[in-house]
């Protein structure tokens, strides 16, 4: 069996923060921890990615580390950073910060970037999604080698979530330097993905069972069904499911957290 399976399920809620007063938000992050949910992530973009494109909106990292000192046991994090919107170096200890003041409890989740909006009204360089992509793989060794430099050092070794399903570049970056990779799709995809991931890991000379998979599984608006289970069966175990502003619905959260108990013993 590998170490993919034989993981625990988690469930992540990933709350859009669009749309939303932060009274809206940190009332919806409570109301996650409160439930049991196990990762709270945001995301990591200046304008709603749905809906009135300039509707209430507010910033990535600023919000996490207000989250950091509301909660007490979730996990935290962006699904996902983009790299592109902060030197490396800057981001490293941004994280390194966050993760003290959560008592180690923070998840750099990354990835190369893609909403050309962001680029342009805040005067970032869009390039390509190749140069995005070069740019990411040549921050990584930064970002560890900052973290290895800061004093305080972070609380402990800080999981990298690496966002993307890009076979060439980005499941190399992923075999390289993810504790766990965030996948989009059906499960004939999840199970292609993962022999090309596991592909890199031996060009690469690492063991990628030990990445933890997480997946994409849909909103809060339906209970888990037959292609989750087939999701789970390939080797998922942090179902990440999304939910915007302003009314942050969970409807469906306490079925999730029983399928979630249920396979977990």
């Amino acid at each position: 069996m590998s170490t993919h399976t034989q993981r625990p399920v988690r469930i992540g809620i990933q709350l859009q923060p669009q749309h939303a007063t932060y009274e809206q938000i940190r009332g919806a992050v409570r109301r996650a921890e409160d439930a049991g949910v196990d990762v709270v992530m945001n995301w990591d973009h200046f304008f709603p990615l749905s809906g009135e494109p300039d509707g209430l909106h507010f910033e990535c990292w600023t919000m996490l580390a207000a989250w950091a000192e509301q909660t007490s046991r979730v996990e935290i994090g962006a699904l996902v950073t983009c790299n592109s919107y902060r030197n490396p170096d800057l981001l490293a200890d941004m994280a390194r910060t966050v993760d003290h003041v959560s008592d180690g409890r923070l998840i750099l989740g990354i990835g190369s970037g893609w909403f050309e909006r962001d680029y342009t009204e805040y005067g970032y360089d869009f390039g390509t999604a190749g140069s995005r992509l070069d740019d990411l793989a040549a921050a990584m060794p930064r970002i560890k080698a900052r973290w290895a430099a800061l004093n305080p050092a972070p609380t402990r070794d800080i999981p990298v979530m690496i966002g993307g399903g890009g076979e060439r570049k980005t499941l190399r970056i992923v075999a390289e330097h993810a504790t766990i990779w965030h996948s989009f799709g059906d499960v004939e995809t999840l199970r292609h993905k993962l022999g090309v991931l596991h592909r890199h890991g031996e060009d690469v000379g690492r063991d990628t069972s030990a990445i933890e998979v997480s997946v994409a599984a849909g909103s809060l608006d339906e209970a888990p069904g037959s292609e989750v289970e087939e999701l789970y069966a390939a080797g998922a175990r942090l179902l990440t499911l999304s939910t915007s502003g302003p009314d942050f619905a969970m409807g469906q959260l306490d079925a999730w957290l029983a399928w979630r108990d249920a396979h977990n013993g």
